[in-house]
């Protein structure tokens, strides 16, 4: 079992892994795991697969009937019969799950992985979890954070990736981590990786850009 996973080490000897989808395998949890194990809304495998496949569990405004579905960084989990949300957020201990309210539920973060011109002058752009948004809005980069709405995939607010900005660490052994960029390193050669020099109250982090997510948080 991943370190990052919000569970007590030795309880139980097998555990199900995620399956291929929106986030890898190293970075994310089993949505039965999160049920069950996380939030206690299930007292064994059966109940969780039930409230799952029973189409009661929502992932980013969409319902999932699988239980081993990925379940990754600013993931918003929702169950609307008992009117609960979640949001995974990254921590000193790898991902938490953190309750949100109905408004903040409808919004997501997104890191931009990906960007590449396609047919007809329009830009495709790659976010963190998979998902791909097509427009004409050339202003985007990689490294630059979008708000969306979903499921509409709307961009509500666009964060770029320069110095000054706040911005969080979402992996790596400071995941959690957050403050101000002081200073960006982009890479010289083809086998450096671009880094990021982060001001938090801890002092300065750096750490590879790959792993920051600008934020809305001041």
């Amino acid at each position: 079992m991943p370190g990052f996973w919000p569970l007590a080490r030795k309880v139980k000897k097998f555990v199900i892994t995620p399956s291929a989808g929106p986030h890898a395998k190293q970075s994310s949890i089993a949505l039965r795991i999160v049920i069950r194990d996380v939030l206690g809304l299930a007292e064994n495998a059966q109940e969780a697969s039930k409230i799952i496949k029973g189409g009661e569990v929502l992932i980013d405004k969409k319902a999932v009937k699988n239980d081993n579905h990925p379940v990754g960084l600013m993931d918003v989990v929702q169950f609307p019969r008992i009117k609960k949300q979640f949001r995974i957020l990254p921590s000193r201990k790898g991902l938490e799950v953190v309750e949100i309210d109905a408004r903040q539920a409808a919004r997501k973060l997104c890191s931009v992985k990906k960007k590449k011109m396609i047919k007809g002058g329009k830009t495709q752009l790659t976010l963190h979890d998979g998902r791909t948004i097509v427009g004409k809005e050339n202003k985007y980069k990689p490294g630059d954070s979008l708000l969306i709405e979903v499921p509409a995939q709307k961009i509500l607010g666009h964060f770029e990736m320069k110095e000054g900005v706040p911005a969080i660490i979402v992996a790596g052994k400071n995941s959690g981590s957050h403050g101000k960029i002081k200073k960006i390193e982009k890479r010289k050669t083809m086998m450096e990786k671009s880094s990021v020099v982060l001001d938090t109250k801890e002092g300065e982090i750096e750490t590879l850009m790959e792993y920051i997510l600008v934020s809305e948080i001041k």
